[in-house]
């Protein structure tokens, strides 16, 4: 049974980790001052991660489940480039917004490969925890929400994994029993076949006793901006520090690289147990308010 209440939380970890996260992108902010206890002063403003989330919570609500057509129009036409979305994403949502059907355009990105980017995984944690209990749907409706911008495997599988752990997380929550680390994480191994986001994850089961610095350096920081080096490393993350929203933002943003899309995505999975109360509240108040249009039925 759908659960709006878990995929809001989730999207609130969402925005809140990803808004936090860009801030250090900003000169003059570092991780001290963050381990110290402050937060970078002023509204954060969300990016693409959010904005993309945002989207397709509205299309959840309204549509009951994934419409491939209304979803890729809807990212079509929320698109603000200016919320920092790459260049080839924002290629592909022009093209559909000209009336190209999405199937080619997605198909036609980056030589025909497809994308291998982690714009997929990104945004899916709340469609996720949406399906606490139901990972199967989870995951095929993380699927069905990717293929409308990523036509390659990686990308496809990278949103499934994310998906996956969102829905483990949530279900955690309501039954009051948390998984070991381990335990999560075989959760959503079940539910990828072999590739490099498989085989990144495995390879994060194997360091759940590392140091953030340690699993950075061997599972990537999205630095490549891809899904193979971003979500192994944003589900060690959740695993390790599920019950501990602070905490795990902290990981993302002393990591380094792509660390508003880390941060989204590891924010989404652990708000998805925690709950809201999880997140500090300075911090939902100093995110900048999520779009009312993805509230509205």
């Amino acid at each position: 049974m759908a659960d709006f209440a878990l995929c809001h939380d989730s999207l609130d970890g969402l925005s809140v980790g990803d808004a936090l996260g860009a801030q250090f992108f900003v000169p003059g902010t570092t991780f001290e001052d963050l381990f110290d206890g402050t937060a970078p002063a002023g509204s954060w403003p969300w990016t693409d991660d959010t904005e993309m989330a945002c989207t397709l919570v509205a299309q959840l609500r309204r549509a009951g489940g994934i419409d491939q057509d209304r979803l890729a129009r809807a990212f079509a036409e929320r698109c603000e480039p200016y919320r920092g979305y790459g260049a080839g994403a924002v290629v592909i949502l022009r093209r559909i917004r000209e009336g190209e059907p999405w199937r080619e355009v997605t198909r036609d990105a980056f030589g025909g490969q497809g994308s291998m980017g982690n714009g997929a995984a990104m945004r899916v944690a709340p469609l996720g925890a949406l399906h606490a209990g139901d990972s199967r749907t989870a995951a095929l409706e993380a699927m069905r929400s990717a293929e409308v911008t990523h036509a390659h495997a990686e990308a496809i599988l990278g949103a499934v994994a994310v998906a996956v752990a969102a829905a483990e997380a949530g279900w955690a929550r309501l039954v009051r029993n948390r998984p070991a680390p381990a335990e999560l994480l075989d959760a959503v191994l079940a539910y990828l076949v072999e590739g490099r986001v498989h085989d990144g994850i495995r390879r994060a089961r194997r360091l759940l006793r590392a140091s953030v610095a340690e699993a950075a350096y061997e599972l990537g920081n999205g630095s490549q901006v891809l899904a193979e080096d971003t979500v192994p490393f944003a589900l060690w993350v959740a695993a390790t520090r599920l019950d501990d929203y602070p905490a795990a933002i902290r990981a993302c943003i002393e990591a380094g690289g792509d660390v508003d899309t880390t941060a989204a995505m590891a924010g989404g999975i652990v708000a998805a147990h925690t709950g809201r109360s999880g997140i500090p509240p300075a911090w939902l108040e100093q995110r900048e308010p999520l779009a009312a249009w993805a509230f509205s039925d």
